[in-house]
């Protein structure tokens, strides 16, 4: 990749998106294509200041791109709707599955590298483990109809005779970190956790349901941002081989571990409040997730994951102390 390529960033306005934008920006790519509803108000923030060519409406983007008098030489896929909560499969399906498609085949028409955004919701309840094989994929049952137009997503590429001449599709996990503001229900359990410490100075966790499981010691794979743009960046670069790729730590964690380490951070006394889960997720929790990252490691990826401790701590200190004191 070169500082000069045009790159397509679809999901811009959006958490990991934005991020990403930020992170090719720090590295002097400045000819960005960035792809999104951008009518959407509490997102401004993410993209307000980053550098780019041009910013399109995610539903023209298409029919624009008949006739852009632009080389598009990346696509960075990253636009979805990751709202689990919303039971409506019909949404996922058009925004996660069809489009999609029309992205995959544009790439392909194109011969455009494609990395693209999965999900660890892909995996369900981990009954067939955590591991980027595809031989699994389409023995995998998500629990909710988000996860679902994920994978049958990963389904139909893994099936594709026609394909990018370089595809990824990326399985994340956990991520947490700047840009996730506009997120609400769906923002990270650092983030609810952050403000209700400030504003309560106690933390609300599920209970579990569970008798595997004590109280706040489900587990889950937390990975920072920064390592997730690292590790998107690093795949087009190297394009090590097609194929669906886990981004998490590798390290599974307790939701006690993340909130201990909030309050210590903070300087304050942990206080923890166990509330049941809601009803209308209790049946599709997941109780532990944890990445097994040996593929991308054994392909050259070499770069250390933040800890947990270290990404609570850096994310709270250079950016959500920030927030309450704007």
């Amino acid at each position: 990749m070169d500082v000069n390529d045009v790159i397509v960033i679809t999901g811009a306005a959006g958490f990991i998106g934005s991020y990403l934008t930020g992170f090719f920006n720090s590295l002097g790519y400045n000819n960005l294509i960035l792809v999104d509803d951008f009518s959407i108000e509490r997102k401004r923030a993410n993209y307000i200041g980053k550098k780019y060519l041009q910013i399109i409406q995610r539903d023209v983007f298409f029919s624009w791109t008949e006739n852009n008098q632009y080389n598009i030489q990346y696509v960075f896929h990253l636009g979805a709707r990751t709202d689990t909560t919303e039971m409506n499969y019909e949404v996922h399906k058009k925004w996660n599955l069809d489009y999609s498609k029309k992205m995959w085949d544009f790439c392909t028409l194109k011969n455009i590298p494609l990395v693209y955004a999965s999900s660890a919701a892909t995996y369900g309840n981990g009954s067939l483990g955590y591991n980027d094989n595809h031989d699994i994929v389409p023995f995998l049952q998500p629990l909710n109809p988000y996860g679902v137009s994920k994978n049958e997503f990963d389904i139909w590429a893994l099936q594709q005779y026609k394909k990018p001449p370089y595809w990824a599709g990326l399985k994340f996990f956990n991520v947490y970190g700047p840009n996730e503001y506009h997120k609400g229900r769906m923002a990270s359990v650092i983030l609810h956790a952050f403000y209700q410490i400030h504003e309560q100075g106690k933390v609300q966790l599920f209970r579990s349901h569970n008798p595997e499981f004590k109280d706040g010691e489900q587990m889950r794979d937390f990975v920072y941002v920064k390592d997730v743009v690292k590790i998107a960046y690093w795949l087009m670069q190297n394009k090590p081989q097609n194929g669906l790729f886990n981004t998490g730590s590798g390290k599974a964690r307790t939701f006690n571990d993340l909130v201990n380490t909030l309050f210590s951070v903070l300087h304050k006394p942990v206080n923890i409040n166990y509330i049941d889960t809601p009803i209308d997720i209790r049946d599709k929790y997941q109780y532990f997730t944890e990445a097994n990252m040996t593929k991308l490691i054994s392909l050259g990826y070499s770069d250390s994951f933040y800890t947990l401790e270290n990404g609570v701590s850096e994310y709270v200190k250079n950016y959500l102390l920030d927030s309450i004191y704007y």
